[in-house]
């Protein structure tokens, strides 16, 4: 049902890399989320003012509050979409990680009330008025919730969006609650056994810890976190499908919602080839990366000199050091510096958050590793951290 409704309602639907589809996503899933709470309200409140059932009219204002999760996330898509402007020359796609923030925050609540509620019932049980056209009602709505947990997070699988995984997840949420609810109806009924509010706390219990969950995966994001292993695979495996491209370093992404990334990389070629037809390799990779990608990407052009017969001993003393130094992760720029005296062998290491060594005691490692392969070279080293893991 979900697949029938994206092609026939979006153009170009498995294009999702496509802002424009991407946006058509997010307010299919709001309009769509808003109907059928509205459907699921509508007949709740009738039969439940047929059958005299306050606890189905009840149930039935509670999913038009659920509309309130769609309105949510079609109103982040819409504001997401909004073009960059001087304020914001980096677009408001983080509006849609905001949207998925206020759906999580709304789970959490509902989580308490049901606790509050729950807690209620076990100090004051009653029983639970029981009918069939009762039981119907719970069936159908657990049915359709089901079907718009589904919708909201294949949806949001596809294009990657936060948001409609955490409105799938309060659709999921509340297929337990009324699951719940119509299993203590069964077994009041039929075992004359008051477990109503016991499985409302533990359901409250899931619910609010479901909701602590998507604001950590929402939050994330918004401060800042390592880039998508595909994305970076990717980058690596197109710059270093030209020939002329020795090497790459120094990649760093920055994420400012969906479809807006932008990064900055450097990338070795050879010192000695013509400048024109090296920028020119550079140029090619850097529209090869934004087209194929849809990022925005800066490519820096780093000569070395391939020819240089220390080269290839030294990157393999530089190698074995590297590897018995816990937190230091690889090295680039490679490059000699000779003087009448001395040579500086120059190049930048690559750390990791856990590295408990400081620069001075990395300096000297190093430059004593390299004094032991000739007295006359020195290490003048500058340390990166590790922003994104490269091989």
């Amino acid at each position: 049902m979900g697949t029938f409704l994206f092609r026939h309602f979006i153009k170009n639907y498995e294009d999702v890399k496509d802002p424009h589809v991407r946006d058509s996503y997010g307010k299919l899933a709001g309009v769509v989320g808003i109907i059928s709470n509205v459907v699921l309200c509508l007949m709740k409140v009738a039969v439940g003012l047929i059958a005299g059932s306050i606890a189905i009219v009840a149930d039935g204002i509670n999913n038009l509050a659920d509309s309130a999760s769609s309105v949510i996330t079609l109103v982040g898509f819409k504001l997401a979409a909004m073009p960059e402007d001087e304020e914001h020359p980096y677009g408001h796609a983080r509006y849609e990680y905001l949207s998925s923030l206020a759906v999580s925050v709304i789970i959490i609540l509902v989580g308490f009330e049901l606790g509050k509620s729950s807690l209620d019932k076990i100090l004051h049980p009653t029983p639970l008025d029981f009918s069939w056209t009762i039981v119907l009602v719970l069936v159908i709505a657990i049915a359709i919730k089901v079907w718009q947990a589904l919708f909201n997070v294949s949806a949001g699988k596809r294009i990657d969006s936060m948001a409609l995984i955490a409105t799938g997840a309060d659709s999921r949420n509340d297929v337990i609650s009324t699951s719940a609810v119509l299993i203590s109806l069964l077994i009041g009924y039929f075992c004359s056994v008051q477990i109503d509010g016991y499985m409302g706390a533990a359901v409250a219990l899931f619910i609010i810890w479901s909701g602590i969950s998507l604001v950590r995966e929402t939050i994330s994001p918004l401060l800042g976190e390592a880039p998508d292993g595909e994305l970076v695979k990717q980058i690596e495996e197109i710059t270093m499908s030209y020939e002329g491209a020795l090497g790459i370093h120094d990649l760093v992404v920055h994420n400012y919602g969906p479809g807006k990334i932008f990064a900055s990389l450097h990338i070795e070629v050879d010192a000695s080839e013509d400048v024109m037809v090296s920028h020119d390799l550079i140029d090619n990779i850097e529209h090869r990366l934004q087209k194929d990608l849809n990022i925005n990407i800066t490519v820096h052009m780093d000569p070395v000199k391939t020819d240089d017969p220390n080269r290839a001993p030294l990157s393999e003393l530089i190698r074995e050091t590297i590897s018995d130094l816990p937190g230091v992760l690889s090295f680039h720029d490679l490059r000699f510096v000779a003087g009448p005296t001395h040579t500086n062998v120059i190049f930048d290491i690559v750390i990791n958050h856990d590295c408990k060594m400081s620069e001075a005691e990395l300096q000297k490692i190093f430059n004593d590793r390299i004094q032991a392969y000739n007295q006359t070279f020195f290490a003048v080293i500058d340390i990166d951290k590790n922003y994104v893991a490269l091989k």
